[in-house]
């Protein structure tokens, strides 16, 4: 029997709240249900027919667009079929370069012509002189002499040469008392870097009181190597302690001399870092 029930019917509406109060909110939902359902059915129908509707036009479209290219490709086919062949430019000829020829001096035209004048006399009128060996080499005509009839070749032998004269140069030396931070090349202790460290171990004298206080460390020393090798002005650039740094700039003083630094070829004044490093024994 319940399976012919109309549950939405008002007759099963008004028998489930039989003596109930109607004006609740759960009558009034139950009774606009068939309104929610038909509207809802609608809808989907609606839908349904929509995306039917919208397949249907992606499909021409996707066809209409596949076609196209086609279409496009045999129109540029007929185009260039009956398109008429362009005319050929006629190619240029090569343009002939004429020589240039060099232009003669006007030293080197004198004298390259000489009209010689043939006299027809008698055989009686006819001078024979015949000169020894040693007046040929006397006379102005001989072979090797240089006349004003000379030929081109004469000429061009002739021809003054100006003597080139290269000056190298040179790079100007640079003020007495300047003093580079950094040069080509370094000043150099006798014997290297090595040597130097071991010549201020060796004459380093620890401070009384620093070494009664415990005090020990690394000063960093500067100064200038000038050029001649001389140890010039002295400053610390790192202090630790007083006594340390006083006689740390004393051994720097004491330093015999450097090779000095050179810059462009010339012995340059030059800024030395040394550090000079206490340590007590035990420590």
């Amino acid at each position: 029997m319940a399976k012919d029930v109309d549950l939405s019917s008002k007759e099963w509406r008004d028998l489930v709240f039989e003596g109930k109060n109607k004006e609740f909110g759960a009558y009034k939902l139950r009774q606009a249900s068939n309104g929610r359902h038909n509207k809802a059915m609608i809808a989907v129908v609606i839908l349904i027919a929509l995306l039917f509707a919208l397949a249907f036009l992606v499909n021409t479209v996707i066809k209409s667009v596949e076609a196209r290219p086609e279409d496009q490709t045999e129109q540029a086919m007929v185009e260039m079929v009956t398109e008429a062949p362009e005319e050929e430019a006629p190619e240029e000829e090569p343009q002939r370069i004429e020589e240039q020829k060099p232009e003669v001096l006007k030293e080197e035209l004198l004298n390259t012509v000489k009209l010689t004048e043939i006299a027809i006399v008698e055989d009686e009128q006819v001078q024979e002189d015949i000169k020894s060996q040693d007046e040929i080499k006397e006379t102005d005509t001989a072979i090797g002499k240089v006349n004003e009839d000379r030929g081109v070749d004469d000429i061009i032998n002739a021809q003054e040469y100006k003597e080139v004269v290269v000056v190298e140069e040179k790079t100007p030396e640079p003020p007495a008392d300047h003093v580079f931070e950094s040069v080509e090349q370094d000043p150099q202790f006798p014997g290297g870097q090595t040597a130097l460290l071991k010549w201020v171990a060796d004459h380093l004298r620890y401070p009384s009181v620093a070494q009664e206080n415990g005090v020990q460390g690394r000063v960093v020393v500067q100064f200038v190597v000038t050029k001649t090798g001389s140890i010039g002005e002295v400053r610390v650039a790192r202090s630790k302690d007083p006594d340390l740094d006083k006689e740390a700039v004393r051994v720097v003083k004491s330093l015999p001399k450097f090779t000095p630094g050179k810059m462009n070829g010339h012995a340059v004044n030059v800024w030395f870092t040394l550090p000079v490093t206490f340590k007590l024994e035990g420590l």
